[in-house]
């Protein structure tokens, strides 16, 4: 099969390690799907040049916390963060875009 060079990149949660007991352990258990997968595809297309990664963020300041009935649940947790701080829907962006850069190209898994 010819080389290909491409590069992907999964979205999960840290949830899917810490598995968000009382709260969203659906979630997370979705999320332990997509770190499998990422996984899975790194290891079967790496040899086609293709790199697959995964971003794990933490808690997030998203709609996803209203819709699921608390709307304040990252400044209410926060202070267990080693960082005291819930994290900006562009910071995951730019990591993102960081893997999928040429600057990424040893990253792979």
């Amino acid at each position: 099969m010819a080389a290909r060079v491409g590069a992907i990149v999964n979205v999960s949660s840290a949830a899917s390690r810490l598995g968000a007991p009382g709260e969203y352990v659906d979630y997370a258990a979705s999320k332990g799907a997509v770190d499998t997968l990422t996984t899975g595809l790194a290891l079967e297309v790496a040899a086609q040049g293709i790199r697959v990664n995964g971003v794990r963020p933490g808690l997030i300041y998203t709609e996803m916390h209203a819709s699921g009935g608390e709307p304040g649940r990252v400044d209410r947790v926060k202070g267990s963060l080693p960082m005291q701080r819930g994290g900006q829907p562009e910071e995951v962006a730019q990591a993102i875009a960081w893997l999928l850069s040429e600057q990424s190209v040893v990253c792979d898994g």
